[in-house]
């Protein structure tokens, strides 16, 4: 059978969440149309009886201004070097030359692929133009355009990669779907709920611990902490009369509910922890 690690990386925003969930079929990685959504990367498993192939969700590449920036392109730098193949992912609508010094950049040692995204945005020309430039490029084996919002040669793209990779034993169970705990997915939905209620600041000054997960009988149990930095970022997070904070809750127990196929009680609390983007022992217990 064909197996295989495929990484994906790119800029923020890109679209590289959106092409991990559909490539697996499944929501893994939370999506939202700001930037720098993704902080930790993020395994998918695709399994059949021919193939097990192994995707990774990177952090769009930045330059570091945080100590947290500099965890979330330690898992891109780690990606980096355990992928059988990368696809580098690139917006149609960016500049191409752009892109071209962020991939030349990663001094990739392994074969990638170019995966030009959202052509359902794009003209045929230019799509025409951008896969003749990237077709020139050492580091690129074959360009694939894709709408990964739409489902638009999702096919093609994954047919190409199982041609593209070895045979060998798979290295996960048939049925393992993620090596990551579900209760970081629970944490994930409730974050990507914050992205999709406030403004653009609050999201970035925000993470989630999930402090208790215990299946009981009838139901999962779920205690969650919004971390914050500042008092008047805790104030916007609970709303006038707790109004977001149920808002948030009600969200997010609806969407864990799916993804976990079970009840949920979710218990939702805020705590202020100045700068904890920059404090090495907060990072640690958030999971960075």
């Amino acid at each position: 059978m064909k197996v295989g690690f495929v990484n994906i990386f790119g800029k923020p925003n890109a679209g590289k969440s959106t092409l991990l969930n559909a490539l697996i079929g499944e929501k893994l990685a939370i999506v939202s149309p700001k930037v720098q959504t993704t902080r930790h990367r993020i395994k998918g498993f695709l399994n059949s009886e021919d193939y097990q192939v192994i995707f990774s969700d990177t952090p769009g590449i930045i330059e570091p201004k945080y100590k947290l920036h500099e965890k979330m392109m330690r898992a891109v730098k780690n990606s980096l070097e355990d992928a059988d193949l990368g696809l580098l992912l690139a917006d149609i609508q960016d500049d191409p030359g752009e892109i071209d010094t962020l991939f030349s950049s990663l001094r990739l040692k392994v074969p990638a692929f170019v995966v030009l995204n959202k052509i359902d945005r794009g003209d045929s020309e230019k799509v025409k133009k951008a896969k003749e430039f990237f077709g020139s490029k050492s580091y690129c084996k074959r360009v694939i355009a894709v709408s990964a919002l739409k489902k638009v040669n999702i096919d093609g793209l994954l047919k190409a990669i199982l041609d593209f990779l070895p045979e060998g034993e798979p290295f996960y169970d048939s049925d393992d779907l993620t090596d990551l705990p579900t209760r970081f997915f629970a944490g994930e939905i409730i974050r990507e709920k914050i992205f999709e209620f406030f403004e653009d600041e609050i999201p970035y000054h925000t993470t989630v611990l999930v402090k208790e997960f215990k299946e009981k009988l009838s139901l999962i149990k779920i205690s969650a902490e919004i971390i914050v930095h500042r008092e008047s970022q805790k104030a916007i997070i609970i709303g006038e009369k707790g109004k977001m904070i149920k808002k948030i809750g009600t969200s997010a127990r609806q969407d864990i509910e799916q993804f976990l196929g079970s009840k949920v009680f979710l218990e939702l609390f805020v705590k202020v922890r100045p700068k904890w983007r920059d404090n090495e022992l907060h990072l640690k217990e958030y999971g960075y």
